[in-house]
């Protein structure tokens, strides 16, 4: 099961207690760390995708996003070793050419010490944008397409034969994903907004869309578990009609 969840609230949290808005992004990292191991506690979730850091983000004011990189470097470096002893692996999707060079360091050490891991794969997007994702890699086909060579190594690749795997593939190459992951299940979106802002896209085409009051620091164990009580009343039927849906799931 792949949850995705857009952590909105940090700074209308900080807000109402009269604090910086940087007293919200510190709140929101220790809420990662509770719902990442009440995520990984559970067997039935093996991919948790977090929204830390939008493209969009570039806007805010440069002593918040500079916040938020060092927040984001001293998670990696503090919570590697963690995600080693409870076997999850982290991968950061998203542009990297606009990061800073410690910042990449963290990332790359991270991803390589946690390569091996099998009980859940932790994505954090930073510097993500679907939309840019989703136009790079229609560019990048397209342009191989033209390719006489791309089109006869395409006839003896069997993914190439399959247009959406290999959009996919294309996709996953572009945001430095793991290769593997599966589509989104559940999207999870805090602080009371209904908006996609962006965010997986091309992998949450049917995904359920599950929307909480609750702002991103006060959100935990239970906060997941009420969202995955919901999530597990709904009846997904992939645009089928109900009984076709119910034999495709029986095999």
């Amino acid at each position: 099961m792949h949850i995705a969840i857009i952590m909105d609230g940090n700074g209308r949290w900080a807000t109402r207690r009269h604090l910086p808005r940087t007293a919200g992004h510190r709140a929101g990292a220790k809420a990662v760390n509770d719902v990442v191991e009440a995520a990984a506690r559970r067997r039935d979730i093996d991919t948790l995708s977090l929204y830390a850091f939008s493209a969009a983000n570039w806007e805010r004011p440069k002593s918040e996003v500079g916040a938020l990189f060092t927040l984001l470097q001293r998670y990696l470096l503090t919570q590697t070793r963690r995600c080693l002893e409870q076997s999850i692996r982290i991968n950061v999707i998203g542009r990297r050419d606009r990061l800073s060079a410690p910042l990449l360091r963290a990332i790359e050490h991270s991803e390589r010490a946690t390569a091996q891991c099998t009980q859940m794969c932790l994505r954090i997007a930073v510097d993500y944008s679907a939309q840019f994702s989703l136009m790079e890699a229609a560019r990048r086909l397209s342009a191989a397409s033209a390719s006489a060579a791309s089109a006869a190594s395409a006839a003896s690749d069997g993914a190439a034969a399959d247009p959406r795997a290999r959009f996919s593939s294309t996709l996953g190459e572009i945001d430095h994903a793991v290769s593997g992951a599966p589509d989104v299940d559940l999207l999870i979106r805090t602080g009371g907004e209904k908006r996609l802002s962006d965010f997986l896209l091309w992998e949450c085409a049917y995904a359920e869309l599950y929307f909480s009051d609750v702002l991103w620091p006060d959100f935990d164990a239970a906060a997941l578990d009420a969202a995955l009580v919901d999530f597990s009343r709904r009846e997904r039927r992939f645009g089928q009609i109900q009984a076709t849906a119910a034999r495709a799931r029986l095999g």
